[in-house]
């Protein structure tokens, strides 16, 4: 009995009943550890998953499986992985059987074909490209995968399924949408008729594990010295700009800097899609909203960072500033926020001062141009720029620091750099970390609560 006789066997066409929500047992939680155990054991069996699901999208009825009960899909699930498995001689015993049944079924209920790419570990982005098209990203390079969908009915389905948890929708009213998946990874949507060829799909994966500063010292992205004065700088309460281009790792270099702010103050996050790991204990996540249908209910950050100012933060930190905003993140930092952060899209730190002030601008207020750029040099203390390298690797280029006004022009000096130095014979981007000899500012001020940093990281005739 399979699904695609739904009209044949006259199953019940209510809709799945709703699951209560519970917290997942030790049992569940040793299910699920059991499985990643076996995953890392046995690699190939992603790839059978991939291929599992191309047959069960040819074999199963798939527009029912939203009016079926679980019990009746795992029902004709189960026999036909068993099968599969026996057809394809792949080596597992029961109790491993019975793990990549329970994985199928739940991906089945789950997102489909892409369940298996959330799973994966090496994966940081999924691009859909239609029904007919799925690409990866893979340590920072993209391939292309044998994943696919039915048909583009079957794709927008799934498409349905992500919006619909953060209650939100996409059809050709509202062609674009932005959303995020449960685990917190970003979801972005376009539909026909912006879509031209069908939907297109960007999902960029949540990391389970937050880096921190040291992982990503380990994996080469900055130098233990630089970490330590970034460190001295959050705990100094500095306020850090995050700079760099898309896909640079903003967001995970701001969720390792916010780790070094004190347990005991109270820090205010704001996002258009909740992305920050803080692992802070007082922490109040406010999230923007788009507007409905008719065009009302919108919720822009630039009223998230006024109703923020009103709740008592130490600090705020804003997801990525791109708009009006700026203006009162400004003020935020110039009236007892210190410490506040943010990212920024620019290619370098001077880019990101302009951008800075086209988007104070845009708030509004008159101000010339001199007194802008006055904000942003009393306000901000510390740009990081970022870069994703054309290896794909991705790397802290440059931290350079604000130190005022002059004239009409913002001084910034540089106090780390990255010095590329050739290609490797794999084609990865050789280069060394180097200090340029400034001493930043901020060092005084350091000092004056108890923070101390050697001489020597700033010597730029001694290594990194």
């Amino acid at each position: 009995m399979r699904i695609s006789s739904y009209s044949r066997w006259g199953w019940s066409q209510a809709s799945r009943p709703v699951e209560p929500i519970e917290e997942p047992s030790p049992a569940s939680v040793a299910d699920n550890r059991f499985y990643e155990e076996l995953i890392a054991s046995k690699p190939a069996l992603i790839d059978e998953k991939v291929k599992l699901h191309g047959k069960i999208i040819d074999e199963f009825n798939l527009s029912m499986m939203d009016k079926v009960s679980i019990e009746s899909i795992s029902a004709q699930i189960r026999p036909f992985v068993t099968e599969y498995v026996k057809s394809e001689r792949i080596v597992l015993n029961q109790k491993e059987l019975e793990a990549f049944i329970d994985e199928i079924i739940d991906e089945m209920t789950g997102l489909g074909p892409i369940e298996p790419l959330l799973k994966d570990p090496t994966v940081n982005d999924i691009l859909i490209n239609t029904h007919m098209s799925v690409y990866v990203e893979r340590y920072g390079q993209l391939e292309p995968t044998s994943v696919r969908f039915k048909d583009e009915a079957h794709l927008l389905r799934i498409i349905g399924k992500i919006v619909a948890g953060v209650g939100r929708r996409v059809d050709e009213s509202s062609p674009t949408v932005d959303a995020r998946l449960p685990d917190g990874s970003r979801v972005n949507v376009a539909v026909r008729p912006v879509a031209v060829d069908g939907p297109l799909v960007s999902i960029r994966k949540f990391s389970k594990r937050p880096f921190s500063m040291d992982r990503l010292v380990d994996i080469g992205a900055l130098r233990p010295p630089m970490a330590e004065v970034l460190r001295a700088a959050v705990q100094g309460r500095i306020s850090i700009i995050v700079s760099g281009g898309t896909g640079s790792g903003k967001t995970t270099m701001l969720n390792a800097l916010s780790s070094y702010i004190s347990p005991k103050e109270r820090l205010i996050t704001i996002e258009d899609a909740a992305e920050l790991q803080l692992q802070q204990p007082h922490v109040g996540r406010l999230e923007t909203r788009p507007p409905n249908a008719e065009g009302k209910g919108e919720i822009r950050q630039r009223e998230l960072v006024k109703n923020a100012l009103r709740m008592r933060p130490d600090r705020i930190i804003i997801g990525e500033v791109r708009g009006d905003e700026a203006f009162d993140m400004l003020q935020a930092m110039n009236t007892g926020h210190e410490g506040s952060m943010t990212t920024i899209h620019a290619n370098n730190p001077r880019d990101a001062m302009r951008r800075l002030e086209q988007m104070v601008g845009m708030a509004g207020m008159p101000m010339s141009i001199t007194s802008i750029r006055a904000q942003i040099a009393s306000a901000i203390n510390l740009v990081v720029q970022l870069q994703r390298l054309a290896d794909g690797k991705r790397r802290m280029i440059s931290v350079s620091e604000i130190t005022g006004m002059e004239g009409d022009v913002i001084q910034m000096q540089e106090i780390y750099r990255f010095v590329r130095e050739g290609l490797d014979q794999n084609g990865g981007i050789v280069g060394s970390y180097r200090a340029t000899g400034i001493r930043p500012n901020f060092l005084k001020e350091l000092k004056s609560i108890g923070i101390d940093i050697p001489g020597n990281y700033f010597d730029p005739t001694q290594p990194l």
